[in-house]
């Protein structure tokens, strides 16, 4: 019997308890799927990462409540950036560079697309409602699984062959940074209706490297662009 794929998937650090955890819809989300879940702790370590990457058929990046550090992309610090957590951000950034290395497929989701923007050497808006004229709301709250707004995307994209009702595609909404300058052989292919980035993807051949600003693994159970991405996802990682 063919072994399942397993994906490596990087945690949160909660400061006040000094603890790394994860929500457990993400692992939910790939078991379902046939997927076994690993979790990353948030150590910086380039050997202990390396070890976990080339061992592993894919990388997921999860959203996180922390925002990139804006040094990171050549900015000084904004009024509305929220906390940072070093742990966090060096660990995704080396692990993106191991999956990078050995060639592996990566799903970033939320702060996983924008971590990955910026390992590219792409720029993020520090804060839409101060960056972006006439926004829509991107932090929706609660029910945090409810579709808030609508979806347009390229119709030559991996984002489009995942959309199989071609009408008003919607999608949950959970952020107030976003993809600004987008970075080193990747593109945009989904969009909000103010312009906001809504999905990102390798240009090149042969490469399963995927950010979505909103969240599946909240909707999967009910949504099929949801459910086809990780379908998706975790059949380039079988290959």
């Amino acid at each position: 019997m063919k072994r399942k794929p397993i994906i490596a998937i990087t945690m949160r650090l909660e400061l006040e308890t000094d603890r790394f955890y994860l929500g457990r819809d993400y692992s939910e989300a790939l078991e379902a799927f046939g997927a076994i879940p690993l979790h990353i702790s948030l150590i910086p370590n380039r050997k202990y990462l390396s070890e976990i990457v080339k061992n592993v058929d894919g990388i997921l990046l999860p959203g996180s409540d922390t925002d990139v550090d804006p040094l990171k992309f050549g900015e000084e610090p904004r009024p509305n950036l929220k906390k940072i957590i070093p742990e966090k951000e060096d660990t995704d950034l080396m692990v993106l560079a191991e999956a990078e290395k050995f060639n592996k497929s990566v799903l970033g989701i939320c702060f996983g697309m924008q971590i990955l923007n910026v390992s590219r050497g792409g720029t993020l808006f520090q804060d839409i409602e101060t960056d972006i004229e006439y926004c829509l709301k991107h932090e929706q709250g609660k029910p945090l699984a409810r579709n808030s707004h609508s979806l347009e995307f390229e119709k030559s994209s991996l984002l489009a062959r995942l959309i199989t009702n071609k009408g008003n595609i919607l999608v949950n909404s959970h952020h107030h940074q976003s993809v600004s300058a987008v970075g080193k052989n990747l593109k945009s292919t989904g969009w909000a209706k103010d312009g906001v980035i809504e999905c990102i993807e390798d240009t090149r051949e042969n490469r399963f490297v995927l950010g979505v600003q909103w969240h599946p693994e909240l909707s999967w159970k009910t949504d099929d662009l949801s459910k086809n991405i990780f379908e998706s996802f975790i059949s380039s990682c079988k290959k």
